[in-house]
């Protein structure tokens, strides 16, 4: 079963991948199991034990019968998560349908509902037009520095 799991070390039993998820993870107030990744960030999805995701090996050796056809899903919400009973598997068009977004972009600017699909856009405006200056003005200095090698002003 454990050949199914997609990045995971083949040098890993049952046993030993349990024992490694439960010593790189702590118990937290909500009932959630955290698992320690490679990572540093905390509330993102993490790799472990080679290059898989940490709730997709939790499920294949700690729930069991993992089909890889099928997403493994956090029913808390905390992608880092290993939980036994937090975790479940759910086709892919059911968890686009959970997925939620936020009203705001990482930077704190809201975001506008895009009248075609009527979920928020993907990229805030003011983030868009931000991060095109600031590639206008790359573009604009490779210009100046290729026109400077060429003796031209």
């Amino acid at each position: 079963m454990l050949s199914a799991v997609k990045g995971l070390s083949r040098y890993h039993t049952e046993e030993s991948l349990r024992a490694y998820l439960l010593q790189r993870s702590h118990r937290t107030e909500s009932g959630c199991l955290i698992v320690h990744g490679y990572g540093p960030r905390r509330g993102v999805h993490q790799k472990v034990a080679g290059r898989a995701w940490a709730h997709i090996a939790a499920y294949a050796v700690l729930v069991g019968d993992y089909d890889p056809a099928l997403d493994v899903d956090q029913a808390c919400g905390a992608a880092d998560c290993i939980e036994p009973t937090h975790l479940r598997q759910v086709s892919r068009s059911e968890t686009c349908r959970t997925r939620s977004q936020s009203a705001q972009c990482r930077n704190g600017h809201d975001r506008e509902l895009d009248d075609a699909t009527g979920r928020y856009r993907r990229v805030c405006r003011a983030c868009n037009r931000e991060a095109q200056r600031r590639w206008r003005e790359r573009e604009a200095a490779e210009v100046a520095q290729a026109r400077a090698s060429y003796g031209r002003t």
